[in-house]
């Protein structure tokens, strides 16, 4: 095994909380080199920006949006942390319109939704920016390795050294691991991965260790809202009916609205070449089967289109879509957790130098990116001492 494949701390995913974890541990001290294993072909994770190769000139942000921060607890080091990445210009407030529709507009209900509570903020670029430039920022010694495209399938724990496989063959050694992904615990890897055992369990049998059966146990009764987005990349006529200046502009459905057209949110977005791009958030499990079984997918494009005029029919903010340039369409891997949220007393098991952090830990921001950067900060704090 070559020496470039060592490593001190190796950490599955490349999303937000490893982001975070990975810099926050920096910026205390530590000195170790630092692997980030990542399966998509950039940072971010649902924090992501498609940067379209056939649509020249466009980003669309086609996971979060932008993100909330409640912090009703009063955690301090988040809250340092949110006002750091505002002094370096790293975040912004985001002042975009959020407007609620419903059926009847006579009678609404509020909507309550979890991403648009309390303080919102947004990346002062791109989303899939926001993950690279929280780790930039303290990654000054260049301590850091990028590995994208890169699959782990198989971990084994041997002489006090994790080894991971990735999917084509290659292999990292590292004294700690680091898992912000939990694909390698949860039993949905079987089916993704095509193996017949959790990576985790194989590495690790049953009875060896109480936390990580228990973490096995409770991680495989999490559930995952699973979601596709539909991006519309409009021509240059397209443009709102009134004056709206603002970056985003986002469309929240009630729950009538959504059953009927099944879309959750729209989310309008400004290009930098004054193009409108939409991006069309759905969760709803016939309207995503009913995609996949569709064999002429050009007729559902026109269904896409169908839904989005008689959503925004007579509406005083947007226009009628009649064409479009192209439309795109991200299928979620790595979806949000709901349900059961994992103790975070589990985050950590000395025992065979492994940890965990994400937003599927029982804390508040519970699959939200704050979550996951409560998550990150937390574990950094906790794993000091072991160095």
């Amino acid at each position: 095994m070559i020496n470039d494949t060592f490593y001190d701390i190796a950490i599955i995913g490349g999303g937000i909380s490893s982001c975070v974890f990975s810099s926050f541990h920096l910026k205390n001290g530590y000195q170790g080199r630092i692997a980030i294993i990542e399966n998509g072909r950039n940072l971010g994770g649902r924090a992501s920006t498609r940067n379209s190769i056939s649509n020249s000139g466009w980003q669309l942000n086609h996971g979060s949006p932008n993100f909330n921060i409640c912090n009703s607890n009063n955690n301090q080091s988040l809250k340092t942390f949110i006002q750091e990445l505002l002094d370096s210009k790293i975040i912004q407030s985001d002042p975009s319109d959020l407007i609620e529709l419903y059926e009847d507009p006579r009678d609404p209900k509020k909507i309550i939704s979890d991403f648009h509570k309390c303080k919102n903020y947004t990346s002062s670029s791109s989303m899939s920016d926001l993950s690279k430039n929280i780790l930039n920022h303290n990654n000054l010694k260049n301590q850091v390795d990028f590995f994208f495209q890169t699959l782990i399938v198989k971990i084994k724990y041997e002489n006090n050294l994790w080894i991971l496989t990735s999917k084509n063959g290659y292999k990292f050694m590292t004294k700690f691991l680091v898992c912000s992904s939990n694909l390698i615990l949860h039993k949905r890897s079987l089916d993704i991965l095509k193996i017949n055992q959790i990576p985790l369990r194989a590495a690790i049998p049953i009875n060896n260790d109480k936390k990580i059966d228990k973490i096995l146990n409770l991680l495989n009764k999490q559930e995952y809202v699973q979601r596709l987005t539909f991006l519309i990349y409009t021509k240059s006529n397209y443009c709102y009916k009134d004056n709206y200046k603002n970056r985003f502009r986002y469309f929240l459905l009630n729950n009538l609205l959504e059953e009927k057209f099944k879309f959750e949110r729209i989310i309008f977005q400004q290009q930098i070449n004054n193009k409108i791009g939409i991006v069309l958030h759905t969760r709803n499990k016939e309207f995503i089967t009913e995609y996949f079984q569709c064999n002429n997918k050009k007729k559902f494009k026109n269904i896409l289109l169908d839904k989005f005029n008689q959503i925004f029919d007579k509406n005083s903010y947007i226009n009628k879509l009649i064409d479009y340039q192209d439309i795109s369409i991200m299928i979620w891997r790595a979806s949000q957790p709901s349900g059961l949220g994992i103790p975070e007393n589990l985050q950590v098991c000395d025992k065979y130098n492994i940890a965990f952090c994400g937003d599927w830990f029982d804390l508040e921001g519970f699959g939200r990116i704050e979550g996951a950067i409560l998550s990150a900060l937390k574990l950094s704090y906790k794993i000091s001492s072991l160095y």
